[in-house]
């Protein structure tokens, strides 16, 4: 199973898998992060590998490939790290919350349309300003 979200498996090159697993041989199966993640890993490298149990969960740990600017498109590798999942998702996560941000204001201005729409062909323009006025980010 790819961990890529079906959204996203077209910015994805056709050989992504060779790539990702090119990139996590250079590291020798141990996660390049140093400290990028926001968890200072002393000294350097963070010592979590693949398939052994993780230093700091005891669960078993996942390499994954990260891309540095957040751009499937972008394989460079340069570009590409191979992090175990805990270093990969602390890289990610104000990258997810932007994300999820942005999903959510979408939603929202969909819903926004959609019910200035009802109220348009009813003939309630007027009430809609109260609705909205209540509405909270």
């Amino acid at each position: 199973m790819s961990p890529v979200r079906p959204e996203n498996r077209d910015r994805y090159p056709a050989n992504w898998p060779e790539i990702s697993n090119a990139v996590k041989e250079r590291a020798g199966w141990r996660c390049e992060c140093e400290g990028e993640c926001g968890k200072p890993h002393l000294p350097g490298r963070c010592a979590n590998w693949h398939g052994r149990e993780s230093v700091d969960t005891q669960n078993m740990v996942v390499l994954t490939t990260a891309h540095l600017d957040h751009q499937p498109e972008n394989c460079d590798p340069a570009n590409l790290k191979a992090m175990c999942q805990g270093c990969h998702l602390r890289y990610d996560r104000e990258h997810h919350a932007e994300t999820r941000r942005a999903t959510r204001a979408a939603e929202l201005a969909a819903q926004m349309e959609t019910l200035w729409l009802a109220c348009a062909q009813r003939g309630e323009r007027r009430e809609i300003l109260p609705a909205l006025s209540g509405v909270r980010g």
